[in-house]
Order: structure tokens, then sequence, then C-alpha cells
């Protein structure tokens, strides 16, 4: 029996022995080929724009093509499924979004990954912060007023977002909460037909990103009251956070960030982390980051760790909070 347990020990060593030479192999000879970075959304949106900014440059950084993969569906459910369940050798990557690895494994029934356990983080790439917009009607000037508005409408104040799980949606539920207001959140399929309606005048405030928005703001048919991050987003100075605004503590950001499968050998993890750092903070990409809605952000691979574990509890006690589930 010793014997046994001694031949077994020794086939363990070895076999440990065996894997770490392969595995500072692989990151030596590190991208031999294309890499796949999956986007969990269609084209067009916020998350799939970072990307292929991300893409390109890593692209030329790497002297192989990073081929970005738009894989909608579920939430964003689908495409961070198949980033979990891929082979963890650095060749296919996930966008991640706030959404889809903080929100949504609390949020829906079974989103099919744990991202703590299915997920390493390479690093942060940006923040996008929500921003409550208003129409121009309404009389509301900063938080405060917003708030003092709310009560004394009785419950027949709605607050428009776009659909439920969402930044815009989540950022709401959390401003209703910590506010202590009895408003009715209504949510919108999409973006757009959120924005026509309060353009129009039919929803008279919203949380929601600020691309879509920028064009109605610079031209006063909306206006923005405050946004949700603790910091001022760098492309509206003028406009204050929530946090200053008389809610302190208020932080309700959309980051976004590049993982892998759980596995990846760390000198692969490194090395992404390393370029993703360095073009991040180019003066094209932070420009590029800006036009987008959000502020370039970088972060070691533990600090994006950490940061999803943090964000997860956040938003998983909200979701808790108030029974919210999506099949």
């Amino acid at each position: 029996m010793g014997r046994t347990i001694f031949k077994l020990l020794v086939c363990g060593l070895l076999t440990l022995a065996a894997l770490a030479p392969l595995s500072a192999a692989q990151a030596q000879g590190y991208p031999a080929r294309p890499i796949t970075l999956i986007v969990p959304y269609p084209p067009g949106g916020g998350v799939d724009a970072m990307a292929r900014i991300v893409g390109e440059k890593l692209t030329a950084a790497l002297g192989q093509q990073v081929i970005v993969d738009n894989r909608g569906g579920g939430g964003g459910n689908i495409g961070a499924r198949a980033v979990a369940k891929a082979a963890p050798d650095g060749y296919t990557l996930l966008l991640g979004h706030t959404a889809t690895i903080s929100i949504n494994p609390s949020l829906y029934a079974n989103a099919g990954y744990d991202p703590q356990k299915d997920f390493s983080g390479i690093g942060l790439v940006a923040a996008m912060p929500v921003a409550l917009i208003a129409h121009p009607s309404f009389a509301p000037k900063n938080i405060r007023q917003v708030i003092d508005y709310a009560k004394a409408q009785g419950g027949k104040f709605n607050i428009g977002t776009s659909a439920i799980g969402t930044g815009g949606y989540m950022s709401a539920e959390l401003f209703k909460s910590l506010a202590g207001i009895d408003a009715q959140i209504v949510p919108y399929k999409g973006t757009a037909p959120l924005m026509n309606d309060l353009v129009g005048g039919h929803v008279p405030v919203a949380f929601g990103v600020l691309p879509p928005a920028i064009g109605n703001l610079e031209a006063g048919t909306l206006r923005a009251i405050a946004v949700t991050s603790t910091k001022r987003f760098s492309g509206l100075p003028d406009v204050p956070t929530v946090d200053e605004s008389g809610m302190p503590g208020f932080d309700a950001v959309l980051r976004y960030g590049l993982l892998a499968p759980k596995g990846t050998p760390q000198p692969i993890i490194d090395r992404l982390n390393k370029e993703l750092r360095t073009l991040v903070m180019t003066d094209e990409v932070k420009k590029r980051i800006v036009t987008e809605g959000g502020d370039p952000l970088t972060s070691s691979p533990a600090e994006y760790d950490a940061d999803i574990a943090r964000e997860a509890g956040k938003w998983g006690d909200l979701v808790k909070k108030l029974n919210l589930k999506v099949e």
C-alpha cells in the first residue's frame, strides 16, 4: 500500500513538472494563430465598439489577427458561456461588461457560467457612466429636486430605462432604492425607442448610456441632470455626479474589460495585459473611448478579478433585495 501511494505521488509530481514547461512554451510562442474575441451582443452597441477598438490595436501589437465575433442572445449569456467553455489557451477571449459579468449571474435563473470560477481577468479597458437624462420641460434641475419631485408625485413618477438587467435599468433601481422614492420604472426594449419617447416628452426622465443621447444633449433637445460615476465624465465635464449632488457614495458604472477562460497560462494573461495597458493609454485610443461614452481605464489581472467580485456582490445584493429574476 505504501509503495502504491508513493508511486502515485511521484507520478503526480512528474505530471505537474511536465505541465509547467508546456505552459511556458505555449506562452513563449503565443500567439501563433488568429485570436477570436467574442462580443456577447449584436454589432453596433457599446460593447461591440470597445471590442473593435481593442481588437484592431491588439492585432497590430501581437502580429496576429484578432477577429471580433458577435454572439448575441440571452442578454449576453450565450457569448459568455461560449468563452467559459473554450480551451484555456489564449485563443478565445471575451470582451466583458458589467451586465454580463457582474449582473447576469444573479439576475438569470440559469446564466450557465460563474464569472469568478470560469474566467480569468486580463485587464480593464474603460468605465462608462450612465446618466439621468431629462426632457427640457422637466422642472427639477438637480438630483435633490428630482427626489423631492418624485416623492410629491405619490408613485406616479415614471423613469424610463433600457431592458431589465441592463446598466440603465439597474442604475434606476439603485437610485430608487437609495433615494427612498416610489417611482415606476418603465423598461424599453432598446435604447432607440427610449430616446425617442424621451425627446417626445412621453417619459420625463431616463437612466441611459450617453452615446445615443449625445446629439440631443448638444442640440438642447435633452438635458443631462447627473452621471452615475463617482467622478465626472470627461466627455461632459459640466455635468455633476449623483454622488456630489446629494447622494454620497452612489456608484453605478459600467466597466469593460478583457477576459480569458479560467486556466489560461499566466504568462499569456500577463502578455495580453501588458499590450492592453499600453494600447488603452495611447492618445488615439483614449479619444476613441471617450467618443464612445467611456473613460479609459487600466488594471492588473488581479485588480480586474477583484473588481468583478466586488461588482457581483453589489449588484447581486440589489437583485436579491428586489427579487428580480429573468428566465
